[in-house]
């Protein structure tokens, strides 16, 4: 990823939820901060769903991350945005400040090529490199006229010689959608790099040297039993090793693992059950049949076991599993939990 950065090629980033994208992507680029060299803008779009506000948040980080001083950030507001009437308003005691615009953002004639070109326009004045990483970029789907919108970004993206782009999210088959699909507008605009699960051996490795680093020991059977009963899911990993931490005096045993496992599942329960009752009874079956590693859910046997109707109903079940975010495809056309507490819990404690 830094080798992309520091070459200024599109990366693309793709895992489930609470993998640490974000935070592997902030360590990459804040190594790179260091060196005078290069503009790091970070953007995230979670919360945005109009073109509209994606503009006013785009341009805040934008100016924001290029000039840090109040003045200067008013200066290049009027500078790069003039014409779009920028307004600056502190917005809390802290003397933060966040920048609107007085146009009508509904005016179909406005073309906002000052804002999606912001980026190459300071990288030529300043003769430095911008990095643009861009959080939960799926959102865009949502906007009114995605595709238009895809097509007006990717036609100022293409040109910027001088930017390179880091976009990344959690929901994979909604970003294969944008980039792996060679009908839409991203298709092959970046190197789309796939997050991989960190492996056992090297939670191994971690979990032992937190625990020395503070007094207290801990063999490599216990960490195993932690990165197992979490599945090397990178945020539970290290959820259940703070939970084990905190019950262990002085040497771990595997009763302290489990006991801070049954602590971390009953935490979750409530969470657990008020996402089951938004499911149907069919597409709770279906979870459970993944969780007990059915393979061919069209099968008669299946069907009936799990009460999933006909096999017509699969592909239907599996998608609305699939847009609330419970499962996850993974390459071979394999589906697996995205939270592997909740698959524990669902076949443990649920039925």
């Amino acid at each position: 990823m830094a080798a992309n950065f520091k070459g200024l090629i599109n990366s693309i980033i793709i895992s489930p939820r609470r993998w640490e994208k974000t935070s592997l992507v902030n360590k990459v680029v804040d190594a790179l901060t260091q060196s005078n060299e290069y503009i790091v803008c970070k953007v995230d779009i979670f919360n945005c769903r109009t073109e509209e506000q994606f503009y006013t948040i785009y341009a805040n980080c934008v100016l924001k991350a290029s000039f840090s001083a109040w003045d200067e950030f008013v200066a290049g507001s009027k500078t790069y945005l003039s014409r779009m009437l920028p307004k600056i308003a502190l917005t809390d005691a802290m003397q933060n400040y966040e920048l609107s615009f007085g146009i009508d953002f509904s005016d179909k004639k406005l073309s906002f090529d000052e804002i999606l070109d912001l980026p190459q326009k300071i990288a030529t004045d300043k003769n430095k490199k911008v990095i643009v990483c861009i959080d939960e970029f799926q959102n865009i789907n949502v906007y009114d006229d995605s595709l238009g919108f895809q097509q007006k970004l990717r036609a100022h993206w293409q040109l910027h010689g001088n930017v390179c782009y880091c976009l990344f999210g959690s929901k994979r088959h909604m970003l294969l959608h944008i980039f792996n699909d060679y009908k839409m507008p991203f298709y092959k605009f970046g190197d789309i790099l796939f997050l991989q699960k960190i492996k056992r051996e090297d939670w191994i490795l971690f979990i032992s040297k937190r625990f020395t680093d503070t007094g207290k020991t801990i063999d490599n059977e216990q960490c195993g039993l932690i990165a197992d009963l979490t599945k090397n899911h990178p945020y539970y990993v290290q959820q259940l090793s703070q939970q084990t931490w905190l019950r262990t005096t002085e040497i771990c045993t595997t009763d302290i693992v489990n006991q801070a496992f049954e602590s971390l599942e009953n935490q979750l329960s409530l969470l657990f059950s008020n996402i089951i009752d938004t499911l149907t009874t069919k597409q709770i079956g279906f979870l459970v049949a993944i969780a007990q590693k059915e393979e061919n859910f069209s099968s008669k046997i299946v069907l009936n076991k799990y009460n999933l109707g006909t096999s017509a109903n699969i592909k239907n079940l599996r998608k609305a599993v699939l847009d609330k975010d419970l499962i996850d495809i993974i390459p071979g056309n394999k589906i697996e939990f995205q939270d592997p507490i909740f698959e524990y819990w669902l076949v443990n404690s649920y039925l």
